[in-house]
């Protein structure tokens, strides 16, 4: 059995409350610096990208501002299935079901 444990003093309790309040100022701290490192990486990773795809962006606005619609009868091929709603004028019922008149 273990023994009892004493009490703690105020000057106990102080230095608890006060060594929580440090925890709490440097979990945040560092809360912050992953957050300011986790943002830096991801400008980081979004301006290289961008820089990468520089070119493919210039070719494509050039494509688009030359590009011409065709108009000497090209036909673009492709299928097109119609369905038409069906809508029934009255709801099938099974002949014993009109002849119930309470629970089975």
């Amino acid at each position: 059995m273990n023994p009892p444990k004493p009490q703690a003093g105020l000057l106990g309790k102080l230095v608890g409350v006060i060594a929580a309040g440090i925890l709490l100022v440097l979990g945040f701290m560092f809360s912050l610096v992953l957050l300011v490192i986790l943002v830096a990486g991801g400008l980081a990773v979004g301006a290289w990208f961008f820089w990468k795809t520089r070119h493919l962006r210039k070719a494509m606005r050039e494509a688009a501002a030359t590009h011409v619609p065709a108009q000497d009868g090209t036909v673009i091929e492709g299928e097109a299935i119609v369905v038409e709603d069906y809508r029934a004028s009255h709801t099938a019922a099974l002949p014993d079901d009109r002849a119930r008149s309470g629970p089975a």
